[in-house]
């Protein structure tokens, strides 16, 4: 039985008639008596004497044409239900976000949300990619900011922004006068990176592998500690775009473009594929798009609204 049988059964009880049910329901005439029949044979009951002219319903199909009105209606209110919903800009948001985007993000992100959208209860945690994905697919958080792609069927990447990998160099390291850095070239036994669990140590270049090998290397819980590090012991480190700002004009002087190629992480809002609140989605990335300077932010993001 579906709903699509059930609204045929009611247009042949309004019209009186299987041609005139057909027109109303935008389908032939041979599909929808096909489609009544079958019901019939599943109810093991005949809905509508055909003998009559106009087309009469049995005295048991008047029960089922009253209950199938019922459902209808009831699906009706349900699907209304749902686009309200997913359109709803209120409720409970509980969102996670990796710590080396939290930093930039969460600041303003937090002041813009609260100020434009106050029926939302906001709840917001920091963690680390795996534990944000484990979170995910249990709906223990409703959505998350993090680095993508992830590369699994079950949940849904948004696309918000690109962000380009820059390193900050001590003046003491060979490679200090050098105006570009060849991503393929870059001395891997004076590099200070996040310590293990951090995907940001991941996405710099898949040199986890290979840093295995050395042993010069102190593994920081932050970004910030690297550069400092860097500024005190020497060596070089790797920064996401958006540190940039935090540093002093003299530390700037220490940032060099990696090139050869271009090496830049993409940032998503991940979803759970059976998510439904497109309001609130397109509400956490209408203030994000307000923090990320518009050269970073992903092309569709700029023009279109989210769909899901």
């Amino acid at each position: 039985m579906t709903l699509q049988q059930l609204e045929y059964i009611l247009a042949v009880y309004k019209t009186g008639h299987f041609m005139k049910a057909a027109e109303l329901c935008q389908v032939t005439q041979p599909t929808l008596s096909a489609m009544i029949q079958k019901l019939e044979e599943e109810l093991d009951c005949k809905i509508f004497d055909r003998s009559q002219h106009p087309i009469q319903a049995t005295e048991m199909g008047e029960k089922i044409i009253r209950q199938a009105q019922i459902i209808l209606y009831q699906a009706n209110q349900l699907k209304e239900m749902l686009l309200k919903e997913k359109e709803s800009v209120s409720g409970n948001l509980n969102l996670a976000i990796i710590p080396t985007i939290a930093s930039y993000l969460l600041p303003r992100f937090i002041a813009l949300f609260r100020n434009d959208y106050p029926d939302v209860s906001l709840k917001i945690t920091e963690m680390r990619t795996e534990t944000i994905i484990q979170k995910l697919k249990t709906a223990e958080i409703d959505m998350a900011i993090l680095a993508t792609p992830l590369n699994m069927p079950d949940l849904l990447e948004i696309p918000i922004y690109y962000e380009k990998f820059i390193a900050s160099i001590s003046p003491g390291e060979s490679i200090y006068e050098l105006k570009e850095l060849s991503a393929n070239n870059l001395p891997l036994e004076h590099l200070w990176v996040l310590e293990e669990g951090h995907c940001f140590r991941n996405q710099i270049f898949n040199f986890c592998d290979q840093m295995k090998v050395h042993n010069y290397m102190y593994e920081a819980g932050s970004i910030e500690t690297l550069v400092k590090i860097v500024d005190i012991n020497g060596g070089y480190t790797v920064i996401p775009e958006l540190h940039v700002d935090s540093l002093t004009q003299e530390q700037k002087k220490n940032l060099r473009n990696i090139v050869q190629p271009e090496a830049t992480r993409e940032i998503s809002i991940v979803i759970r594929d059976d998510y439904v609140r497109e309001g609130l989605l397109n509400a956490v990335a209408d203030s994000l798009k307000k923090i990320i300077p518009p050269h970073m932010l992903d092309s569709r993001l700029k023009k279109f609204a989210i769909k899901i």
